[in-house]
């Protein structure tokens, strides 16, 4: 859902899934938009890690090991770009993870539709039996600059990702 403080989001819908095997993680985000009001970047042909990909629309997702402050900020931009940060605790030491090298993900365009999937061994960062909390996120760039922030829940009065209590998801 949107942050309500973002304005009318047109006709705009995110949907997705995500799963857990093992230690194998799934997701998948689907945008779709009637409107053509969103600003979707293009693929690029080289993509590579890089840095502030939610100043265009982009898509995120958190974990965390439950019951400790360290948790994961996965960015995945339809240009092929992506990002992994590590934090100590809430907004604390964020640095690029090192241990994950690659984010291969797909995306599909399709008629007013954009289909972001992704799966990935988090052997490099989790132990296998480890319990996950997980926070799912996205940020739309609007053709007149205008951003919304679409997450499963907004707890506090403005929208940030970060928040535990945003992480609905037990995995």
């Amino acid at each position: 859902m949107p942050f309500t403080e973002a304005g009318p989001v047109f006709s705009l819908k995110i949907e997705g899934e995500i799963f857990r095997v093992s230690n194998r993680l799934g997701i998948r985000y689907g945008l779709l938009d009637d409107s053509g009001a969103i600003l979707i970047p293009a693929p690029s042909h080289m993509p590579v890690r890089k840095k502030k990909l939610w100043e265009d629309t982009c898509f995120e997702f958190f974990i965390a090991v439950k019951e400790s402050p360290r948790y994961w900020e996965f960015n995945f931009s339809p240009s092929g770009h992506w990002n992994i940060y590590s934090f100590a605790e809430y907004r604390q030491e964020m640095q690029e993870d090192a241990a994950v090298l690659s984010l291969p993900f797909s995306t599909r365009f399709s008629h007013g539709a954009l289909s972001l999937s992704l799966e990935i061994a988090l052997d490099r960062i989790l132990h296998r039996d480890q319990a996950l909390e997980v926070g799912i996120s996205a940020v739309i760039k609007h053709c007149d600059g205008r951003m919304s922030y679409w997450s499963l829940s907004h707890p506090g009065p403005q929208a940030d990702f970060h928040r535990r209590d945003g992480f609905l998801i037990e995995l």
